[in-house]
């Protein structure tokens, strides 16, 4: 990349797996970026450089100069990171995290900045793959796609008009604003239980035989077994309540259709079909 001298902003990147990557990768064709990254893995961080995606590394020396930095990271990490490097982080920067969860990574993130004067927002890029890892990750993967945003002050027009200034290179299809805790609430559905519920359902010992037995029902409902434990029980945990009274609300409901099974009862047995088949009519259109 020749943007040492031409680009108007620069971005920061810390973590290049598919979601950090991803985010270098449409900033850079761009071309209106410098782009500095930094991931725990130095084969990574020379791998981008050959590939011209980043311009170089995120150093200390470098951290000053950013207008944006993305947070790519699990969320430990990702506030750690920011509590060592907030006395160097400028003070007209915008930082925000994509994790997967908000309320443990806001409170103490928006405590970190309100310590000093950049601005901080939670963010989660509704968009991924089941598999993990720099060499998956691509330029359009959020193109289209939504991101949640969380900032610490929900009605004030202005430091949210410029985050989406900012994130204009991914090229989102929508950027939502909600608080941590209906973000947590909502994520506990939408892909936690998912991804519960995949990883189970896959450890049938009836799964081993599946071959020439399966389609499009199998495909879609294992697609994300195949996941990142470290990351996911990270976010589990961080999320537990929320995913506790899901699974509890599912398990429930499991219930009923066995119940209706072993008792025989092919009348309740249709009306949980056809209740759930309604559900989703109502919900989805």
């Amino acid at each position: 990349m020749d943007a040492e001298n031409s680009a108007t902003k620069v971005l920061g990147v810390v973590g290049l797996g598919l979601i950090g990557g991803s985010f270098v990768k449409a900033y850079a064709q761009s071309g209106d970026w410098r782009i500095y990254g930094i991931d725990r893995d130095e084969r990574i961080n020379q791998f981008a450089m050959l590939a011209e995606d980043i311009d170089g590394i995120l150093t200390e020396e470098r951290i000053p100069e950013c207008d944006l930095i993305l947070l790519a990271v699990y969320p430990e990490a990702a506030v750690e990171w920011l509590r060592e490097h907030a006395d160097i982080i400028s003070d007209d920067a915008v930082v925000i995290d994509c994790c997967g969860v908000k309320e443990y990574v806001c409170e103490k993130c928006f405590a970190i900045a309100r310590d000093h004067a950049f601005t901080y927002a939670g963010g989660h890029p509704m968009a991924g793959r089941h598999y993990s890892g720099y060499k998956y990750a691509t330029e359009k993967l959020y193109r289209g796609a939504p991101m949640v945003i969380v900032p610490e002050v929900y009605d004030d027009i202005r430091p949210l008009a410029r985050i989406k200034e900012l994130l204009e290179p991914a090229q989102f299809g929508s950027i939502s604003v909600t608080t941590a805790r209906e973000h947590d609430r909502m994520i506990a559905f939408t892909s936690q239980l998912a991804h519960v519920v995949s990883n189970a359902y896959v450890k049938s010992p009836t799964a081993r035989g599946h071959q020439g037995f399966s389609a499009g029902s199998y495909r879609d409902l294992t697609r994300v077994a195949w996941l990142n434990p470290q990351m996911w029980s990270e976010l589990f945990m961080d999320n537990r309540e929320n995913l506790m009274d899901e699974l509890d609300h599912i398990i429930g409901c499991l219930q009923e259709y066995r119940d209706a099974l072993e008792n025989e009862d092919r009348e309740e047995l249709e009306q949980l079909l056809a209740d759930g088949a309604r559900r989703k009519t109502e919900i989805d259109g």
